[in-house]
């Protein structure tokens, strides 16, 4: 893409002696396209990116009908799966996996409002960054400077939505066994931990996607703003 390249042309001749602003003015006037409009431009290429993960997401079948990001039983668990699958039991299983998927699927709509502030509070030094990096550049930004806050907002969604689950009281006795071992590894077998965990993870992978989208794909690029800034010319 021409946008980019050019960045990473203009960065590789004079990174120690350009001027950022100078850098950018070369670009609106090669390109036709002013400092405003690349940031507008880039901030809404995220904006589309993130709401549409989001939206991917916060609906039954977001985790657990996408292979991607469907969340399984912990493989500290799977010994426990797999006993219970074999007596006939496996419902109780598929249940609990489902009841996983489900808590990281509501709480996936708190994410929207968090890449949002992101996405406002974005400064030209972090706009430049992501315009000159790789493909996932935009992704590790939102990592950096969301995952405290997403975590924080799931964590009790999670929690409320994980004790409505038959299972957990059981999966809870056989923490607290495991604990009460004399010189066993504590292990932090926390189920809140680990959907939150798997809920960011899952949803790192798709904002990726859209950004790869929007990056390679025309199709991708759903507004006016977008394709002039990102589209090849």
């Amino acid at each position: 893409m021409r946008l980019l390249i050019l960045f990473l042309s203009l960065t590789l001749v004079s990174c120690k002696t350009t001027d950022l602003a100078q850098v950018l003015d070369t670009l609106g006037g090669q390109q036709g396209l002013s400092q405003q409009t690349v940031a507008a431009g880039l901030k809404q290429a995220l904006q589309v990116g993130t709401e549409k993960t989001v939206f991917n997401t916060n609906r039954n079948g977001g985790f657990s009908q996408n292979p991607l990001i469907k969340i399984l039983v912990p493989e500290k668990l799977d010994k426990v799966a797999s006993t219970v699958r074999k007596i006939g039991l496996g419902s109780y299983v598929d249940t609990f996996e489902l009841q996983m998927n489900r808590a990281a699927e509501s709480a996936a709509g708190e994410a929207k409002a968090v890449f949002f502030d992101a996405i406002s509070r974005m400064s030209w030094q972090d706009a430049w960054g992501i315009l000159r990096g790789g493909e996932n550049a935009a992704t590790n930004y939102f990592k950096q400077h969301t995952s405290t806050a997403l975590r924080n907002r799931f964590g009790p969604i999670i929690k409320s939505n994980m004790q409505k689950v038959g299972f957990y009281k059981d999966y809870n006795k056989l923490l607290d066994t495991y604990n009460a071992i004399p010189f066993t590894k504590k292990q932090d077998l926390s189920i809140e931990t680990y959907v939150t965990d798997q809920a960011l993870d899952g949803l790192f992978t798709l904002v990726a996607q859209e950004e790869a989208k929007i990056r390679r794909d025309p199709v991708a690029r759903t507004t006016e703003l977008l394709r002039k800034v990102f589209a090849a010319q």
